[in-house]
């Protein structure tokens, strides 16, 4: 049987910045640009420290992330993804994520953290309930 991550797989393998949305204590939406990679099934992304995302989440683990593609329909629209699904939040580990994601985002030998010691972090995990956008990910594909 497959993974609900099989249809994205390659997109989030090329290293789109993804675009991960989290409610505000006040239920307004917080938007912020992360890298994500995919780990056990799980989308994963890494924040080296305490940002309000990683607070957001451990109040409300609802999210959604969009991604956008490179490729396009047969009128020239560019094709996009959106995950939705609930968040957890670990504590360490964040360092040799980010490292990892940097090889696709920044590019081969790439040194990050760009820090001597960096902290130990948190790392997000994403269990996807459900893909839309338009791609061959879409609903009906």
């Amino acid at each position: 049987m497959g993974s609900l991550l099989d249809p994205v797989r390659d997109l989030i393998g090329s290293g789109p910045l993804a675009h991960l949305v989290t409610a505000n204590h006040d239920g307004s939406p917080q938007v912020t640009i992360v890298w994500i990679g995919i780990e056990d099934e799980e989308v994963v992304s890494a924040h080296l420290f305490e940002h309000r995302k990683v607070r957001n989440i451990r109040r409300d683990p609802r999210v959604a992330i969009s991604l956008e593609s490179s490729g396009s329909n047969a009128v020239g629209m560019r094709d996009y993804a959106v995950l939705y699904g609930r968040a957890r939040v670990t504590e360490g580990g964040a360092p040799e994520l980010l490292h990892r994601l940097a090889q696709i985002y920044v590019g081969p030998g790439a040194m990050f953290p760009p820090m001597a010691d960096p902290p130990p972090g948190y790392v997000t995990r994403i269990q996807v309930e459900r893909i839309a956008g338009q791609g061959p990910w879409a609903p009906g594909k």
